[in-house]
């Protein structure tokens, strides 16, 4: 992860709805491919969050929703808006990055939770 100075920024990012799937292009030369149903379980909102360690909701069954519209927030995120109707989470720009050098490590976490939680993904 870059240092605080030399935060990476988005040069492009492309959203292909039929494979549910938002690519980010950071001008560090990284390029992440970023599952729509990893970006909404993973949502920075407080719904998703909770409002402190411990209390974050584990997401079920969205393993089918896409991102019907992606709103920029100033020159820092976007704001993404799921066809289930979520939108409140603010994607910053680190947020994105973090998600996408993480992806293989959360991606097992979330399996592993929803195991955990007797939850079957029907995708």
């Amino acid at each position: 992860m870059p240092d605080e100075h030399n935060k990476p920024r988005p040069l492009e990012i492309n959203l292909h709805q039929k494979s549910r799937v938002l690519e980010v292009r950071f001008d560090d030369g990284m390029n992440f491919q970023l599952p729509c149903e990893y970006l909404r379980v993973y949502s920075p909102s407080a719904e998703v969050r909770g409002h402190g360690p411990g209390q974050e909701v584990l997401q079920v069954g969205k393993e089918q929703v896409n991102i019907s519209a992606i709103d920029p927030v100033g020159s820092y995120a976007v704001r993404l808006h799921f066809d289930d109707g979520h939108n409140t989470g603010l994607y910053s720009w680190n947020y994105l990055y973090e998600l996408g050098a993480h992806l293989d490590e959360k991606w097992r976490e979330y399996l592993t939770r929803l195991q955990q939680a007797g939850v079957i993904r029907s995708a």
